[in-house]
């Protein structure tokens, strides 16, 4: 399974984006998206921006993330 993180883009140079996800900075490739400016979100995922999304879309996937990582602690279940 593979798992798309949303996050901030932060600034662009030429194709690259900095993306805030989560407290921690990466880069994404942006080859795949068009018209991707500062400010937008992102999912981010092996190094490439996928999908343009909302801030909310963002807010509601960060926060079931969190719940997942809750119940991993919570329940001795490590996520992987």
């Amino acid at each position: 399974m593979c798992l798309s993180i949303p996050g901030k883009v932060m600034s662009i140079e030429n194709d690259i984006a900095t993306v805030s996800v989560g407290g921690s900075e990466v880069t994404a490739g942006l080859q795949l998206l068009e018209n991707v400016r500062v400010g937008d979100y992102v999912l981010v995922h092996s190094g490439f921006a996928l999908q343009l999304i909302s801030e909310e879309e963002a807010a509601q996937t960060l926060a079931l993330i969190r719940q997942l990582e809750d119940l991993s602690d919570d329940d001795n279940i490590p996520i992987r």
